[in-house]
């Protein structure tokens, strides 16, 4: 696939910059999404947000008045629309949106039944899909209403679940593409450690494929001698994190092969502003092979 920009004279002397920036969550996307936006210029566009509020919203809010009225006095006023109850979801806190999706095992400890945690899955697979079709109208928005010249993506670590990187046809990455230059953050073996080992101090649910979680979940499910019903729910999310991490790097180095180029991790951490990370691009471009 084409890019963009084709060159780094082209991007540095583009009037609109666009980029989408993609990788395992923790490496600096929304980092530097939020220092572009910091210089002025920059609309943030992050697809975690949309999905929480525009695909996902009612399904939370829903959620969220489900546990209310099991208290009696809640549920009457509910009943009454005397009170509003919603979740607050924010660029820095989408805590709303990983507390719906949930994690599988024993209810007693926080565990949703393993059917309505897939069904919250495939909920999420769609709103992702949505969120990330919608960046040619936000890019559009971006600039005739509000008058920025430039634009960022941010999306979301399970991006690579939702796209086929090696199909020259796939509609998400073909529809990214089109519009922004896309841009892998590759993190090395010592990042990976240290996403682990973040992640086992606070386990956060995820999105991953059917066809890499059902086998993954079964197979644990018989390694700990438990059912679906008594299984830990963050002892499994620990477990699928771990396997997370290796299924999803191919996926992405494809995606910056096939659709875009890539920065590193280390390259992201030593940037400092919006002028560090359009030099951060413009060098990235100029190791990236020519494409037909």
């Amino acid at each position: 696939m084409p890019l963009l920009y084709d060159s780094p004279a082209a991007w540095t002397d583009a009037p609109e910059k666009r980029l989408a920036l993609f990788g395992m969550s923790g490496l600096g996307k929304t980092r530097l999404s939020t220092l572009l936006r910091g210089a002025g210029a920059w609309y943030h566009y992050s697809i975690d947000y949309r999905i929480g509020t525009a695909y996902m919203g009612e399904h939370i809010n829903d959620n969220l008045k489900r546990q209310a009225m099991q208290v009696p006095m809640l549920a009457e006023l509910l009943r009454s629309d005397s009170i509003y109850i919603g979740s607050n979801i924010s660029f820095g806190n989408l805590a709303p949106l990983s507390t719906y999706l949930g994690k599988p095992g024993d209810p007693t400890k926080g565990g949703l039944p393993f059917d309505e945690y897939m069904r919250r899955q495939a909920l999420h697979r769609r709103a992702e899909i949505n969120a990330l079709l919608d960046t040619p109208n936000f890019i559009l928005r971006a600039s005739d209403l509000y008058g920025y010249p430039h634009f960022v993506a941010d999306t979301g670590g399970s991006i690579c679940e939702v796209v086929d990187p090696d199909d020259p046809a796939d509609e998400v990455l073909g529809t990214l593409a089109a519009q922004c230059l896309m841009v892998w953050i590759e993190g090395p073996e010592s990042h990976t450690e240290e996403l682990i080992r973040r992640f086992d101090r606070d386990p956060k649910p995820m999105y991953y494929k059917p066809d890499f979680l059902l086998p993954l979940w079964q197979a644990w499910l018989d390694d700990q001698g438990v059912t679906a019903e008594t299984a830990d729910p963050n002892a499994f999310v620990r477990h699928a994190y771990r396997h997370a991490m290796a299924h999803r790097a191919p996926l992405y180095a494809a995606m910056a092969k096939n659709w875009g180029v890539t920065v590193t991790a280390a390259e992201v951490e030593a940037v400092r502003d919006a002028q560090d990370v359009e030099a951060m691009v413009a060098a990235a471009l100029g190791k990236a092979p020519a494409r037909a």
